[in-house]
């Protein structure tokens, strides 16, 4: 087989040192062009050398690993998802046919991971996997009636109904929960958008609101809502 370029990508150093030593040791053809452990960076990164496989850590901060996949223009490389979390994310994962191994990585698992992707790099079948893995996290709001939430620590799936509002700031989303506790996305408040549902309502540029926790609306602009949070009103 050819040579297979790859890149590593993982926000905790060790693990990318141990990592890139077992694909040595076990996987001499396989090329590493970089290891990164800056998400963002990794984006740019793949990008631009556009590799066979990618190795990618889930549970990352301010970008999770699928925050990275859906920022690849092309994303016709095959990927191994390395995670902590025997969670729904697999199980997501393994409807695509997509592989993956847990933490602490298994030399035996790691070994079957890499064998299938080359196989696959072969069948160039990455492409339809890649999307199909996206579209079903996509799906998934609309069937369960949660909302999907990347975050630092994975996917959190939340019932739409314990939404108070959803707030947009530099290109991130806060999204405040009944039960007073708040997360931080990497979705942009215009993606969150098209996953909500009905009985949400964007009272302004910044904000979407869920219509059953409004309380009152003030002259001056506001919205109250049910936790006494005021939320501004386009003119």
């Amino acid at each position: 087989m050819n040579i297979i370029t790859a890149i590593l990508v993982d926000d905790e150093s060790k693990a990318l040192e141990s990592l890139q030593l077992k694909i040595n040791r076990f996987f001499p053809e396989i090329k590493i062009i970089q290891a990164v452990s800056c998400p963002k960076e990794a984006i740019r990164v793949i990008n631009k050398e556009k590799p066979n496989l990618v190795f990618l850590d889930i549970e990352m901060p301010i970008l999770s690993g699928f925050d990275v996949l859906s920022a690849i223009e092309q994303p016709e490389f095959e990927v191994i998802f390395v995670t902590a979390y025997n969670n729904y994310a697999i199980q997501a994962i393994q409807n695509c046919a997509i592989g993956y191994i847990l933490k602490p990585i298994d030399n035996d698992e790691l070994k079957a991971a890499i064998t299938l992707a080359q196989q696959n790099i072969i069948k160039q079948t990455a492409f339809q996997k890649n999307e199909a893995l996206l579209k079903l996290l996509l799906d998934a709001t609309v069937q369960t009636g949660k909302l999907i939430i990347p975050s630092s620590k994975g996917l959190r799936f939340v019932p739409q109904h314990e939404v108070y509002h959803l707030e947009g700031y530099e290109g991130y989303t806060k999204i405040h929960l009944e039960d007073n506790t708040e997360i931080i996305s990497s979705y942009s408040l215009g993606r969150f958008e098209k996953m909500l549902q009905n009985g949400f309502f964007k009272c302004h540029k910044s904000h979407i609101v869920n219509l059953q926790k409004v309380q009152a609306f003030e002259k001056e602009g506001y919205l109250v809502l049910e936790n006494k949070q005021r939320v501004p009103i386009s003119k």
